[in-house]
């Protein structure tokens, strides 16, 4: 695990537990631990009765992963993994092993067997908080047994005559394998780029499926299919993709109709929640599973550990799951890296067993698919590795775009310098901060210009695709290379450039609009883009946004989590594409910084792509890949 960089806190931080000595004062006084941390330490220690200071110190640490996206501490690992502004004075880090021992010894605050309930859970020398062990135990078992549920009876010899007619191209092998694994499987996973065709793979799967019931004698019902995503945004997307593959998809018009008739879902709202992931938190659990035949799950990489442990919880044992998502892409707010651990070595390849390539082949016909990257032929005939693929051809970007893309999530930081220096057309790099300026103004002046002048004739579907071509993104929200800063900046930009233009109190016309919660009356979702128009004769003013292919005119008084859409950060901006992408980046020293948050900027970009940054602040992102301690992958691929 990399190091973290933690900063000495001064008296008046609020992050200063104050009261706070020993141990505990030392590391919340370096920064290693904040106010939270410490008081939640010794509250549990008080209740266990335990007033050892490094058992306390190893407590707060365990308080501490999940908010920096950890799943446990590891005592082994924690020194080197933090490192702290004052090197002249080290932090005093107890031994490891004797740490360890310690907290062994702790019977009434960790446990060291299944068969304990304690606070804490000790394995080795990770030290988790309970619940997250249990969530990591029982999600790595739930995906293994639907790994390994046996296959699906099937008509090989119809699903594969519907293979070469969905996914008739030859370069389209891998998404041929993730079209059979869907149809097989109890779970598949199709991981890749933006852009490798994921989407596109899921429709034709799910149509493939379809047929199957369609063609039993005699026929059976159609399977009940969830689509569903994170947030309301990525979700409306897949139902978009969906419905729009459904279209031009050789299939009949039963089959055509039923795609189109699938809607997508927030998880959450597909679970039923009710106010919290917690206990209770959700109408479907382990004991009111969900109906459907099949869930698939877009954007996999934004679901955290706990969420994937409650979707799985409610998903019929014998219904189908499919994965869908770029490990490479920023991971989910909370801790864990789920879809990064799912994915595992195949990453690099497929990993099928020699029976799960001898099925796959006779299904799509892809002798060839095995020839490089290879796993040697394993004695077991189904294990975690046989229902996952990775697709790497993009459809979606130029060759310049992809190249630079491939290269930052490879973590070659001369190979990126060397597209970045070289590129021409589709990438433009503005190093120098003296031209930062004088290059975004012109690029943000038309585009918003043209999004203002469409709104002042009225004309909502025009505002809408120009606010669509252009996306200025922002790693952090304040400060100068911040969202805050970067939207007051266009502003008065547009304002110096377009007579009677006066952003003041209130919405005005021209006036980009971002949606930052799911509104489930007006049936907006958390991303969703608008623009205020001028109404027609007199009319007010309207927020136009688009909604299921049409436009929605409300008056902009409804609206309630909305902000002004000038900038958005790269973390908002995941899931979504533009014509052309403008990426601000911090000082090379911004701990947000990293190879996915560049990474998933970079693949935001269709067409055009500017990056506004020093050289070391590309080398910095580059070099610093989102390490979070978790087990998931070691749990499901040994």
């Amino acid at each position: 695990m990399d190091a973290e960089n933690v900063e000495l806190l001064d008296e008046r931080a609020p992050e200063l537990a104050l009261g706070a000595s020993g141990l505990l004062g030392e590391f919340n006084r370096a920064g290693v631990l904040v106010a939270a941390d410490v008081h939640v330490a010794r509250a549990l220690a008080e209740l266990a009765g335990v007033d050892q200071e490094t058992v306390v110190l190893a407590v707060a640490l365990a308080v501490r992963a999940p908010r920096l996206g950890h799943v446990f501490v590891d005592l082994a690992l924690a020194e080197g993994a933090v490192l702290v502004e004052d090197q002249d004075r080290p932090l005093p880090w107890p031994n490891a092993a004797t740490w360890a021992t310690q907290l062994a010894a702790c019977e009434a605050l960790v446990a060291t067997t299944d068969d304990q309930r304690r606070p804490l859970r000790l394995d080795g020398t990770r030290l988790y908080l309970d619940r997250y062990w249990q969530e990591e135990t029982t999600l790595a078992e739930s995906l293994k047994l639907r790994a390994e549920m046996p296959l699906r009876q099937v008509a090989l010899g119809n699903l594969r005559a519907g293979m070469l007619r969905l996914f008739p191209e030859p370069e389209d092998a891998l998404q041929r394998a993730a079209a059979a694994c869907t149809a097989l499987r109890g779970l598949s996973v199709i991981a890749g780029g933006p852009g490798t065709g994921k989407t596109t793979t899921v429709a034709r799967a799910v149509a493939l499926i379809f047929e199957e019931a369609a063609a039993l004698d005699p026929p059976g019902p159609p399977p009940l299919v969830a689509l569903c995503a994170p947030t309301g945004k990525a979700a409306a997307r897949l139902q978009q993709a969906v419905r729009e593959q459904a279209a031009t998809l050789e299939v009949s018009a039963t089959v055509r109709a039923q795609l189109q008739a699938l809607r997508g879902s927030t998880i959450h709202r597909l679970l039923g929640a009710r106010g919290g992931i917690g206990a209770g938190g959700f109408r479907h659990g382990p004991r009111n599973r969900l109906a459907h035949d099949l869930v698939i799950v877009d954007e996999t990489s934004m679901v955290s550990l706990s969420l994937m442990t409650r979707l799985l919880e409610a998903v019929r044992s014998d219904a189908r799951v499919v994965l869908v998502g770029d490990p490479d892409q920023l991971a989910a707010v909370e801790a864990g890296a789920v879809l990064r651990d799912i994915v595992g070595p195949a990453d690099s390849g497929t990993k099928f067993a020699a029976g799960m390539r001898a099925i796959v082949t006779r299904v799509t016909g892809d002798d060839q698919l095995w020839a490089a990257g290879a796993e040697p032929p394993r004695p077991a005939t189904r294990w975690f590795g046989d229902g996952v693929v990775t697709l790497r051809r993009g459809h979606r970007f130029g060759s310049d775009i992809a190249s630079l893309a491939d290269a930052i999530r490879r973590g070659d930081g001369d190979a990126t310098l060397v597209r970045l220096e070289r590129a021409q057309g589709a990438i433009s790099w503005i190093p120098d901060d003296g031209e930062r300026s004088a290059s975004l103004r012109t690029r943000a002046v038309n585009a918003y210009g043209a999004v203002a002048n469409a709104a002042r004739v009225g004309d909502g579907p025009a505002a809408l695709t120009a606010l669509a071509r252009f996306r200025l993104l922002c790693a952090h929200r304040r400060g100068p290379y911040g969202l805050a800063f970067w939207t007051a900046t266009i502003e008065r930009w547009l304002g110096d450039a377009i007579e009677d233009f006066e952003p003041g109190i209130g919405h005005y016309v021209g006036e980009p609009l971002l949606i930052t919660e799911n509104d489930y009356e007006l049936r907006l979702n958390n991303g969703d883009a608008g623009v205020v128009v001028s109404g027609d004769q007199g009319e007010p003013a309207a927020a136009i946004f688009e909604r299921d292919g049409q436009l929605v005119s409300l008056a902009p008084s409804r609206l309630t989590a909305v902000e002004s859409l000038y900038a958005m950060t790269i973390h908002k901006s995941q899931g979504s594409q533009f014509d052309v992408v403008a990426v601000v980046l911090p000082e090379g020293d911004s701990p947000i910084l990293t190879r996915e948050l560049l990474y998933t900027a970079v693949t935001r970009a269709q067409q055009e792509l500017i990056i506004v940054g020093s050289e070391a602040s590309v080398r910095a992102a580059v070099a610093r890949p989102v390490a979070r301690a978790t087990g998931l992958q070691e749990r499901l691929w040994v």
